[in-house]
Parts: structure tokens; sequence; C-alpha cells
């Protein structure tokens, strides 16, 4: 299905931009693949959330991790039904587990700067096909990064709702894991690609 929708997609955008490049297609077919990946596994996880009663909390889990995700970027699955489990796994535990649980203030605070810290060191973690190269832009998203932590931890400590309490401190733990040097040697996946590349 992914091929097909895929495939006319580029198809039509050959015969109606003749001007565009065979790498300017395969930039935009990188692009319309993923589109196409998180609108189908997006469905996926909120069909299922919603058969569990959970849809309001995975809504709410799902966009606090987008923000955090948007600037230190992170671990990317090389296969789509790999990126479906893994995504349905984290999407549908983590929100049930912070709609049930209760962290203390100072397990919040400690968690959460440990979290920071861990960011701050290690995005934004970019990818082999997605490697950022710009240095000015690497510093951004650490910076942004850093700030979008330190102010869910603070957040988590002047809410008043559990849930969202836990929300903001549990994005950090997941973006933790999908920064970590260590997740992308056990997927045998490459670290710190911008390396490779030379600045001009």
């Amino acid at each position: 299905m992914k091929e097909l929708v895929i495939g006319k997609s580029i198809n039509l955008i050959r015969k109606n931009s003749p001007d565009y490049s065979e790498e300017q297609l395969e930039i935009i077919e990188y692009g319309l693949t993923g589109l196409y990946l998180t609108i189908s596994k997006t469905i996926v996880i909120f069909a299922i959330a919603l058969v569990l009663g959970i849809l309001k909390e995975v809504i709410i889990f799902t966009i606090i991790y987008n923000i955090i995700r948007a600037t230190s970027f992170g671990l990317h699955a090389t296969k789509s039904w790999i990126c479906l489990v893994s995504s349905s796994i984290i999407f549908l535990t983590v929100p049930f587990i912070a709609a049930n649980i209760v962290l203390p203030v100072w397990s919040r605070i400690l968690i959460g700067l440990i979290c920071a810290l861990f960011i701050f060191k290690n995005s934004p973690a970019d990818t082999e096909k997605r490697p950022i190269v710009n240095p000015k832009r690497r510093r951004i998203y650490k910076l942004l990064s850093t700030f979008i932590a330190v102010t869910f931890v603070i957040l988590s400590i002047i809410w008043s709702d559990s849930f969202l309490q836990n929300c903001f401190i549990f994005t950090l733990i997941v973006q933790c894991f999908m920064i970590s040097p260590f997740i992308y040697k056990i997927f045998k996946l490459p670290y710190d690609n911008y390396k490779n590349y030379q600045t001009t």
C-alpha cells in the first residue's frame, strides 16, 4: 500500500513538474514516505487507544513528546513495522502508566534535571539519512532542546494535574533513550552522522 501511494504521488509530481531533478524527487519521496508512515502509524495507535479508553491521554502525551522531539530528534527505526511496534508500545504504555501513578515532587525534580543534562549533552541526535551538518543549526537545536527540557521540569513541578506532571517527565525519559548513543549501538545504527561530512 505504501509503495502504491508513494509511487503514484511521485509519478504525478514528475508528470506535472518536469523541471524537478531526480535528486529533488528523491528528497520529495523521502518526505512523502515519512509523512505516510507518520499518518498511518498515528491512526493505528489512536485507534487502539480509543478501544483501550486512553485516547485523551495518548493524544496529550503525543503532543508533549513531539515538542521535545522536534528539536532534539533521535533514533528512527529502519523498518516501518519496527517503527509501528515500538511506537505503539511507547505511546500506549507510557501514557497509561503516567495516568496511574503519582511521582513525588523530589523524584520529578531529580529525574527531570538528569534528563535535561543528558539532553544537553546528546542533542541533537541525527540519523544517517538526515545528518545535521551545520554547526550553527546544531547549537541552536541543542539550546532549544535544553530550554524545552528545563521548561518541562518546571511545569512538572508547578502543574497541579498528576497526569500532566508525569507526562512532562516521562517525555524527557523517552527522549533520552531516543538520543542515547547506547540505543543507536543496540540497533546497529551510526551515531553522530554529521561528523562524516565536511562543512563549508
